[in-house]
C-alpha cells in the first residue's frame, strides 16, 4: 500500500513538473514562432508553432548594414561582447582583492564601507544616469565602449565584493598559514592557493555581472547615441516603433541576443550549481 502511495506521488510531481515546463516554454514558443513565422502577420494559434517556418527575419537581422555598406549588426554584437566582457572581468579584478581584504583584515570603516557597497545596489541605475553623464561627457567617453563599461562597473563591483567576501570566508585562513610558513608571500597565497579554490565563485560572480551588462538597455541608450556604438538592447528597441513593431525582426533579434547567454550558462553550468550552492556544505 505504501509503495503503491510512493509511485502516485511520483507521477503526480512528474506530471506536475511537465505543467509548469509548458507554462514556462509557452512565451518563448511565441517568440520563435513570431521569428520564424514570414512577414508580419502571424497566426493566433494556441499551439505557436508556423505552419511554413522561414529564416526570413533572422536574415533580415543579420544582414543591416550602414549607409556605406558595412555590416551593422556583427559590429554591435562585438559592442555588446565587449562592453559586457570588460565588465565582467574589471569587476571580478577589483572585487576580488576587495573581497579578500574585506574578509581576511579587520580594519577601521570595513563594516561601514561593506555596508555602503549594499546600499549602492538599492538605487537603480538610471538615478545615476544624470551625474555619469556629465562625467562621461567631461572626460570625452560618449559613444565609448570604455565609458559604457565603466558605468556598469559602478553597480557590479559592489555586487562582485560582497559574492567573493561571503565564499572567502568560508575558505579556512589554516590553509594560508600553512602556506606562509612554507615561506609563500601573501601575494602568492592569493593567487595561487584561495583564487584557485574559488573558481565556482568567480565563475558566478563574473556571469551575473555580464548578464547585467548585456541585457542593460537605459544607460546604454542614454550614453551612446551613434548607431555603430549601439549594443544589442538597444538595436532591439529600435525596432519597436511609434506607429508600429517589426515583431518578427524583433523576435528573431531577441533570439539572436539570447544565444550567447544561453551558451555561457551551459558551459559553466557545473561551476555555476557550485558557486551558488557554496558554503552550504563547508564545515
Amino acid at each position: 500500500m505504501k509503495r503503491q502511495v510512493s509511485i502516485w506521488r511520483l507521477v503526480a510531481t512528474h506530471l506536475l513538473l511537465v505543467v509548469v515546463t509548458l507554462a514556462v516554454l509557452y512565451p518563448v514558443l511565441w517568440v520563435l514562432d513570431m521569428a520564424l513565422t514570414p512577414g508580419q502577420a502571424f497566426a493566433m494559434d494556441p499551439i505557436p508553432w508556423p505552419s511554413n517556418p522561414s529564416l526570413e527575419h533572422f536574415e533580415r537581422v543579420i544582414s543591416t548594414t550602414t549607409s556605406d555598406g558595412r555590416w551593422l549588426f556583427w559590429r554591435q554584437l562585438l559592442n555588446s561582447l565587449i562592453v559586457a566582457g570588460a565588465t565582467s572581468v574589471l569587476g571580478i579584478t577589483l572585487a576580488a582583492t576587495a573581497g579578500y581584504a574585506m574578509s581576511r583584515w579587520a580594519f577601521p570603516g570595513r563594516d561601514v564601507g561593506m555596508g555602503l557597497f549594499l546600499i549602492t545596489q538599492m538605487f537603480p541605475g538610471v538615478v545615476m544616469a544624470v551625474p555619469l553623464y556629465i562625467l562621461l561627457d567631461e572626460l570625452h567617453m560618449l559613444d565609448s565602449m570604455v565609458g559604457l563599461a565603466l558605468v556598469y562597473a559602478t553597480t557590479s563591483v559592489p555586487f562582485c565584493t560582497w559574492n567573493l567576501k561571503g565564499y572567502f570566508d568560508t575558505l579556512p585562513v589554516d590553509l594560508e598559514e600553512a602556506a606562509r610558513m612554507d615561506g609563500a608571500s601573501r601575494w602568492t597565497t592569493f593567487w595561487r592557493i584561495l583564487l584557485p579554490l574559488s573558481k565556482p565563485a568567480l565563475v558566478v560572480t563574473g556571469l551575473f555581472s555580464f548578464m547585467t551588462a548585456w541585457n542593460e538597455f537605459i544607460l546604454a541608450a542614454t550614453f551612446l547615441g551613434k548607431e555603430e556604438a549601439f549594443t544589442l538592447p538597444v538595436v532591439l528597441n529600435g525596432y519597436v516603433g511609434d506607429f508600429g513593431t517589426d515583431w518578427g525582426s524583433f523576435a528573431a533579434a531577441a533570439i539572436l541576443v539570447s544565444l550567447p547567454v544561453m551558451g555561457l550558462f551551459f558551459a559553466l553550468q557545473r561551476q555555476l550549481v557550485e558557486g551558488l550552492t557554496a558554503g552550504s556544505v563547508k564545515g
